[in-house]
């Protein structure tokens, strides 16, 4: 049956005193390839059914989740049950609220039929990438990589007359070199392909491999750091995941103060960089209203249909807001600000270019991108991880060479008032947190002395 249609009914067998619905809607389309050749192609289509049963308890109000796949017209009475069954043995939730049901703007059609995606999609970047298996041929480099495309329409209903729907495209392409001078990455994110650069990514990773045929090997320390957009976005989202209001009001993270409270309205940076989210970013377009499939630290079920508004975490170098929701704004007495699918850094210098910056650096390391990141100690937020795909050396203005891999140790929260330097903001992939987001723009940030913990073997 149409997810409409599935909500609709979801609502009208629900016995619970309230009940909410998100039925989302998913195709995905991808191309593979290694060694300069297109290996596999295919298109997929997927859904899920959630159930939000409410039940009240005394003056408070239970909560019970049931999310499936495959939900055919048969299976929603048992949905239903089992998510009723879930609400009746639990607990009251600490964030209950009362359930929205205004309309939100920017909110799609309801009636209209989910959005698909398809091979279609790739009508203009397969052929680029065609011209780059060729280049890279005729210049004895292999590629490897993939594309992927998700389109998912999800539709928000609920008891309290909540109709929202919204349809996001999230693509995405990693494309990894390989010749005499090791191994190099490049990638991006995407809505639909058009925007992506494939000659000028290619032409990139070429550069990188010549840089790479010089090697230097270098000891652990602290060094001057350029950090390319990728890796600012894997430290600043690792960031931004940590940034929960609640837990900071409680003492458990970075953000809290050593007397109790947040540190919000605490400068955290002497170079005017700001951190935001904004649903209607172009190019990073996201939900405008919450859509909470369960409830944690940051989210709550209770606030789904809550719309969205452009926010600014860190504000010219302070920080400005932590995330938010109805519940755990009335605890804080901090402005309500949930979270945001997508993330962006600006600086003072929306000019300069990767290049520029290296061309200022008298002797430093210029990385390609990080990965294997893992939190260490969250008072300080201080994460560890490795560096990937080529670490070059700087010397006057000029990369003279490719040094060994490191493990770093590095809080981005400290990092941020080590920066001397942010270049122009553009957009970017994560390359660890690509899995999960992909919707980021960061600049190219300098960094005294970034802490290259150890030598790396990772090759």
């Amino acid at each position: 049956m149409r997810p409409q249609e599935a909500v609709e009914r979801v609502l009208e067998l629900s016995r619970a005193d309230d009940c909410i619905v998100i039925a989302d809607e998913s195709s995905t389309a991808n191309l593979r390839w290694a060694g300069n050749t297109l290996t596999t192609n295919g298109v997929t289509r997927s859904n899920r059914l959630t159930v939000i049963a409410l039940r009240g308890k005394g003056d408070r109000v239970a909560a019970g989740v049931v999310s499936r796949t495959a939900v055919g017209a048969d299976d929603l009475e048992d949905l239903v049950r089992a998510a009723e069954a879930d609400a009746a043995g639990n607990e009251p939730a600490e964030d209950a609220a009362p359930l929205l049901g205004d309309p939100v703007p920017g909110a799609g059609a309801w009636d209209d039929p989910p959005a698909e995606t398809g091979i279609g999609v790739y009508e203009g970047f397969a052929p680029a990438l065609g011209a780059a298996f060729e280049e890279a041929e005729a210049g004895g480099r292999k590629l490897y990589g993939f594309a992927n495309h998700v389109l998912t329409s999800t539709f928000l209903g609920s008891s309290a007359g909540l109709r929202l729907r919204h349809d996001q495209p999230t693509g995405l392409l990693e494309l990894n070199a390989k010749g005499a001078g090791g191994s190099t990455w490049a990638g991006v994110g995407t809505r639909d392909f058009t925007d992506v650069d494939v000659p000028g990514l290619a032409a990139g990773l070429a550069r990188r491999l010549e840089w790479g045929e010089r090697r230097v090997e270098l000891p652990a320390g602290r060094y001057e750091t350029i950090l390319p957009p990728s890796a600012v976005a894997d430290l600043m989202i690792y960031l931004y995941w940590s940034a929960g209001a609640q837990d900071a009001h409680d003492g458990r993270t970075v953000f809290s103060a050593p007397g109790g409270g947040t540190r919000v309205g605490e400068r955290l940076t002497e170079v005017p960089l700001t951190l935001s989210s904004d649903p209607r970013a172009p190019g990073l377009e996201a939900s405008p209203f919450v859509i909470a499939h369960a409830s944690g630290r940051e989210t709550s079920v209770f606030d789904n249909g809550l719309g969205l508004a452009a926010t600014e975490w860190i504000s010219g170098g302070t920080l400005n807001a932590l995330i938010q929701t109805r519940r755990s704004a009335e605890r804080t007495e901090l402005s309500l600000t949930p979270a945001i699918d997508n993330l962006t850094m600006t600086g003072p210098d929306a000019s300069a270019s990767l290049d520029d910056m290296v061309a200022r650096t008298e002797r430093g390391l210029l990385l390609t991108c990080l990965w294997y990141i893992r939190e260490v100690d969250p008072q300080r937020l201080l994460l560890t991880g490795l560096t990937r795909d080529g670490v070059y050396l700087v010397e006057g203005g000029e990369v003279v060479g490719a040094v060994n891999n490191f493990r770093f140790n590095e809080s981005p929260v400290d990092l941020l008032g080590r920066v001397t330097e942010a270049g122009a903001t553009v957009p970017t992939l994560p390359r660890e947190w690509s899995d999960y987001f992909t919707r980021a723009a960061m600049p190219a940030l300098r960094v005294a002395d970034y802490n290259m913990s150890t030598v790396s073997q990772a090759s």
